[in-house]
């Protein structure tokens, strides 16, 4: 990913601003502050702004009138009781805001999470850049046979060429046609004077879902842990995970106790439903539970044997 001139240059007058602030501030988030972090292979995600940090978790805890307690375990030990036992509101006084650079297909699976103010760039009135996600050998899989939205086994050789040569030819072709029928270059200059171009917000309608979109998107620490909790899981798409391992590091940076407690509740934990309780508790009585009998099914006995090391 390569910002423009323009760009650049508008980040760094940017970080070259200081504002004098009583508010408390996060010293691992304000050194990452205009610092695109490249994903992908022309996006990125950055942090624009933010507002509190884990002292701001504890205050509202309290509903205390100063930093909260002194006592660093202390305060460790409240967002840790807090997120165990989901406790949401605290964690809502927290906000952040990126600008996040991405395919439009991951931006219409991101968009689903309704808990954001996002404003985007609007092709009504500018002309997108000719920029398309083209994946990674890599991450040219066929269908999964036992997940209808996963995929399986990776394209090889030949097969995958096609693929990517297919991808870039329909995305550079849709592309002019897209600039032919607005009569305008990348630049927004007219391309022929003796005809009129088609309005951007109906020329648009043409481009491929690889095309690159832009966005501002605020939201509170309770619900941007609830997007990473699926965004940021093994089983989520490859191509939004990586923007969501991306948010991750902010949040380890910005609200390091909130992130160890969401790391070790939520990450890093599961949940059981009451049959698989019983099934555990169970083995922990010395028995031998079958699938048969248990009251799960052939699926969830698997998930299960899975999370104890077990064979299915």
């Amino acid at each position: 990913m390569e910002l423009t001139e323009t760009q650049r240059q508008e980040l760094a007058e940017a970080e070259a601003q200081r504002h004098e602030t009583r508010r408390p501030v996060s010293p691992g988030l304000e050194a990452m502050l205009f610092r695109p972090l490249p994903l992908l292979d022309h996006g990125f995600i950055r942090v624009v702004d933010y507002m509190g940090d884990d002292t701001a978790v504890v205050q509202a805890a309290r509903v205390s009138y100063g930093r909260g307690t002194k006592a660093a375990n202390e305060d460790r030990g409240l967002i840790r009781y807090l997120m165990r036992h989901r406790h949401s509101t605290p964690f809502e006084m927290c906000e952040i805001k990126y600008h996040v650079k991405l395919p439009i297909f991951v931006a219409r699976q991101w968009i689903r999470h309704r808990m954001s103010n996002v404003n985007e760039y609007s092709a009504r009135y500018s002309i997108l850049d000719r920029e398309f996600y083209l994946p990674a050998p890599e991450q040219l899989a066929a269908q999964s046979a036992v997940n209808r939205q996963g995929r399986g086994s990776v394209l090889q050789g030949d097969e995958a060429a096609r693929v990517l040569d297919l991808l870039r030819e329909d995305a550079t072709r849709n592309y002019d046609h897209y600039l032919d029928m607005l009569n305008e270059d990348a630049e927004g200059r007219v391309i022929d004077e003796g005809r009129r171009g088609l309005a951007r917000e109906l020329a648009r309608m043409n481009l491929t879902l690889n095309a690159y979109t832009q966005w501002y998107w605020k939201t509170d620490l309770h619900n941007l842990l609830n997007f990473l909790s699926l965004r940021a899981d093994a089983h989520a798409q490859y191509e939004i995970r990586v923007y969501a391992e991306a948010m991750l590091d902010t949040v380890r940076a910005w609200v390091p106790l909130t992130y160890e407690a969401f790391r070790d509740y939520r990450q890093g934990a599961v949940t059981l439903s009451a049959q698989m309780l019983a099934t555990v508790r169970g083995m922990l009585d010395g028995r031998d539970p079958q699938q048969e009998g248990s009251g799960l099914s052939k699926r969830e006995w698997r998930e299960l044997m899975t999370v104890l090391g077990r064979e299915a």
